[in-house]
């Protein structure tokens, strides 16, 4: 096997510039103390390349597509039992890695890429640093602020429990088959917040009930969650909306919350 073709219903889009697939690997600072890589989606293994060679690292791939696994079997054989095919989505991550702490990096489809923050989010005390390539929208609203109109979900969930970084804008003509919009990596370290001091499941239904009617006022749309709007922590924040807030505001209304 020594042509891939990208396939269209799994999201991929071949990186082919060795520079730009160095400089992603460069940014794994080995932050959190781990050894252990686990590249999703490696496709041909043009970051992986870099990454076992890597002395910092033990490389680990997955991949859903039984043809990059064959490449890559075939190019890298003496990382065999490292090469997974298996959906990272369906994954127990604290099996595989037997609660160790691994890296998580990747060129990652777009198609499923907020999908794997989710599960990253999930094991998010074994992994202490990312370092993906995203749709660019999805990598702006990430790492966006409170005052940002594209502050959503993801911004506020992910910078919960990982300081969150823009690194670089990548253009479309780097990838096979060109991707219909621009590209940019970002990379996730892990903060001290081990625990929010509120209820953390509470947390994720305020965060998502509030961006799902994003529109109107925090009065408005956490009616159903029961908000005490008198507390001296959240009155002011009962006209606003919930773009316009951070982390920590949305901490005081989950403690504030009756549901």
């Amino acid at each position: 096997m020594n042509i891939v073709k990208p396939k269209k219903h799994l999201g991929q889009h071949f990186l082919r510039d060795e520079a730009i697939a160095r400089r992603i690997v460069d940014n794994l600072h080995g932050h959190g103390g781990y050894d252990r890589v686990l590249e999703i989606g490696p496709g041909t293994g043009v970051l992986s390349k870099y990454l076992i060679s890597d002395a910092r690292f033990t490389w680990w791939g997955m991949d859903v597509d039984t043809d990059s696994i064959a490449y890559l079997h075939k190019h890298y054989p003496d990382s065999g039992n490292n090469i997974l095919e298996q959906d990272f989505l369906r994954t127990n991550v604290q099996e595989l890695f037997n609660g160790e702490k691994v890296g998580v990096i990747g060129n990652f489809p777009y198609n499923i890429s907020s999908q794997i923050l989710f599960k990253i989010l999930e094991y998010r005390n074994l992994v202490p640093e990312m370092v993906g390539m995203f749709q660019k929208e999805v990598a702006v609203r990430i790492v966006s602020g409170p005052d940002g109109k594209v502050n959503g979900i993801l911004s506020i969930l992910c910078q919960a429990f990982y300081d969150v970084e823009y690194l670089f804008q990548v253009d479309e003509h780097v990838f096979t088959p060109p991707p219909k919009v621009k590209s940019a990596v970002i990379r996730f370290k892990r903060n001290n917040t081990l625990q929010l001091d509120c209820d953390e499941k509470k947390f994720f239904t305020v965060v998502k009930t509030a961006f799902n009617q994003r529109r109107k006022t925090l009065r408005n749309s956490l009616k159903s969650m029961q908000i005490d709007w008198e507390l001296p922590k959240v009155e002011s924040l009962k006209g606003k909306r919930a773009e316009e807030l951070e982390v920590a505001d949305f901490v005081e209304i989950t403690l504030a919350a009756k549901q």
